[in-house]
Order: C-alpha cells, then structure tokens, then sequence
C-alpha cells in the first residue's frame, strides 16, 4: 500500500496490524524522551485547505515523534490564496523532495487525484463529504481497546449524517471488524439512498435514538455541521437537542460503562451535554491519545520502508 486514501485501501489483517503498531507507539506517549528514528531523514508534508485542531496536530506530533522533518501548509498561507490550482501547489511542493503529503481539503475526492499527480505516499486527512480514514482507525482502536474485539459489538452512530465524512469512513472500518452498527439521524440527516448501502455493508438504519440506546455497547455522537448546511434541515437547535441530543437524561439508557465517542470539536448543549462529553464513560480525550498512535503507526508504515512489518 502506497497510500490511505480510504478504508477501502486495508485489508482486515492490516487493520489489525496497524492497531498493534499503534499500541506500540501508544507507549512512547509515557516516555520522558518521545522521539523514535523510524522517519530519520523523511519529509512529511502537511496541507490543510481546511481549519483543524485534533488532526492537523496529531499529524504534525506524530510526525516529529518519529523524527521526521514535518512543514504545515494551510490555504491562507498557500499561493492557492493567490488563485494557484490544488494540481500546481502538491506539484510545486512535492518537487522539493517531499516523502509524504498529509492533506486536508474541502472537495470530496481531493485526496485521490493528489495521489495520482505525486510519487510521494498521501494521506487522506478529510476529503468533502467523502472519507476520513485515520479517524476511523482510531475511532476502532479506541472503542476495540475498551470492548476487547469488535465482533459482535453493537455502535451506535448518531448525529449529522449527511454531512459526515466520519460516518463513511467508521461504517466501513467498524463492520470490517465484525461489530453490528447501526446509524440513528432525524430524516433529513439521512443520506439519500443510504438503504441501498446499508443492505450492501451490513449495518442499519434508525429515526429512534430512545430505541436503540439502551442496546448499544458503543455510541458515538457526530458534530452537527453547520457550516456545510445550505438550508434548514431542522426546526431550531432546541428540537435537534430534545429529539437527537445525547442529553443527561438520555445517560440513563445506556448500558453501565458504555463508552462514548465524539469526533469533535463538539457542539455542547447541541448533539452532546456537557454530562454526557465528561461522563466517566467518555473517551473522547482517549480518541485524541489514540489518534495519535494511529498516526504515527500509519505513517511509519507508509513511509519507514518496512511497509507492514514490525517495529525495527
């Protein structure tokens, strides 16, 4: 594998070697000294065309931690600022030696066609709508750290569906793994012709939160995207709240020790309460831990020659 672009690029046995991977540098996190010279001599490339916190950090962390030479490149500080292409910029960049791009951008499909302009490794770091690949891993990672094995395991997903490329991405990652998931949004959150995919991939469909609550094992809550929506798709944010919210009230209905996810940022008081993003079962700060070791696992194996052996 050259690149991650998508779930779709693993295979099962390399999902699985990637978490192995990860918890080895989950350790270096603990270390007095974090630093691995797995990437010594590498260049790491990351262009964001879209504002980030969790990612564009962890990438950038990971990056270093393992001693390779990370530049960040955002839009308003790219000359796509100045009306450059995205073709010219990756190119203009990549002619500088560049080992691995980590991009960022808001055109569903951006990813694909950087990877076919350039002979460095990229990764898909949220294309549009489309996919969020390393999100899913950790999502996977975290959750399979907490449950034991995945297969089985009923998730919920819940929140903004249309709009998530974290969905895309952790519906194919999650059922890879064996767990039982099912995907809970008002209708107008619901992707058109989600039927036919979820009879395809095996997961399912709900309108009732209060339902399938009580028989998760994992929830994960979706940020309500905003800022991607052209039009109303519900009445007020208190109606989103009451009837799709992960709400104090609506803890009850888990089962004891249930985990919770978030992808973040989160819109407290919105899709989540603030009871529920600090509850004991909360691993969202465990997602970013996590996050990180994924990075730096799948970056070592693009990048550090060996593509999926074990750690030199």
């Amino acid at each position: 594998m050259k690149h991650l672009l998508s779930i779709d690029d693993l295979s099962t046995d390399e999902i699985l070697q990637l978490f192995e991977t990860a918890a080895d540098m989950h350790d270096v996190q603990s270390r007095e000294v974090k630093k691995l010279p797995a990437l010594r001599g590498r260049t790491v490339v990351n262009m964001f065309f879209e504002d980030s916190t969790r990612t564009r950090s962890s990438f950038e962390i990971a990056g270093k931690w393992l001693s390779a030479d990370v530049i960040n490149v955002s839009a308003k500080g790219s000359s796509t600022s100045k009306g450059e292409s995205l073709r010219d910029t990756v190119l203009t960049v990549c002619a500088m030696g560049v080992d691995g791009l980590v991009i960022r951008h808001p055109a569903s499909g951006a990813a694909v066609q950087v990877s076919q302009w350039v002979d460095a490794a990229v990764v898909n770091a949220g294309d549009g709508m489309h996919e969020h690949p390393t999100q899913a891993l950790l999502d996977a990672y975290t959750l399979q750290r907490h449950l034991g094995s995945l297969e089985g395991r009923h998730v919920a997903i819940i929140g903004d569906l249309t709009h998530s490329r974290v969905f895309r991405s952790n519906v194919q990652c999650l059922t890879r793994l064996g767990a039982r998931v099912t995907v809970v949004a008002p209708p107008t959150l619901m992707p058109s012709g989600i039927g036919a995919w979820s009879a395809a991939a095996g997961f399912e469909t709900s309108y009732d939160i209060d339902a399938v609550l009580p028989e998760a094992d994992a929830v994960m809550m979706l940020r309500v995207q905003r800022e991607r929506m052209s039009g109303a798709f519900f009445p007020s944010a208190r109606e989103y709240t009451v009837g799709y919210g992960l709400t104090r009230n609506r803890l009850s209905l888990l089962k004891p020790d249930v985990p919770i996810c978030h992808p973040g940022p989160m819109n407290r008081g919105l899709e989540i309460a603030a009871d529920a993003a600090d509850a004991a079962q909360s691993v969202v700060l465990e997602q970013v831990s996590g996050g990180l070791a994924i990075r730096m696992a799948v970056l070592y194996h693009l990048l550090a020659g060996d593509t999926w052996g074990g750690i030199a």
